[in-house]
């Protein structure tokens, strides 16, 4: 089954994306970008994680994730230290204020979630969910390939 010509599926997936992107923007009270949070995300399911793999994670290249960490660096979330294995290699770890952003950016993550998923049953969103999710394999970067 493929969209038919009426269903415009990258213009309104450009749309969601840049009003999602907008009003998760416009409810961080400490200014926090949509990119930071995922970051956020990132070390709170392996805080400490190398430079590299979050910016995969992300799926951002070196100078988008090194920019990602100065400005998180700046703002006293995250510290990078240098790997003990690979000196040249650098870790990226949560401080304390990271950490209680985490905790907030939980919360808000969840009722955007919420809110995102009102009117629809849990099979629809089950299937908007793998068609996101298949974005991956369709249209790999050159790190997938």
């Amino acid at each position: 089954m493929s969209g038919g010509p009426n269903h415009r599926l990258i213009y309104l997936l450009s749309v969601a994306q840049r009003r999602l992107q907008r009003f998760a923007a416009s409810r961080s009270e400490d200014g926090i970008s949509p990119a930071q949070t995922g970051l956020l995300f990132v070390l709170g399911k392996e805080d400490g994680v190398l430079m590299g793999e979050a910016g995969a994670a992300l799926d951002l290249g070196p100078a988008g994730i090194s920019g990602l960490v100065d400005r998180m660096a700046a703002a006293r979330l995250v510290e990078r230290r240098a790997d003990a294995a690979d000196g040249r290699a650098w870790r990226i770890h949560l401080t304390d204020k990271g950490r209680a952003m985490l905790a907030r950016a939980r919360t808000e993550t969840a009722e955007l979630n919420a809110r995102l998923a009102e009117g629809f049953s849990r099979e629809e969103i089950d299937i908007v969910a793998r068609w996101l999710s298949s974005f991956q394999s369709k249209f790999p970067t050159r790190r997938d390939e």
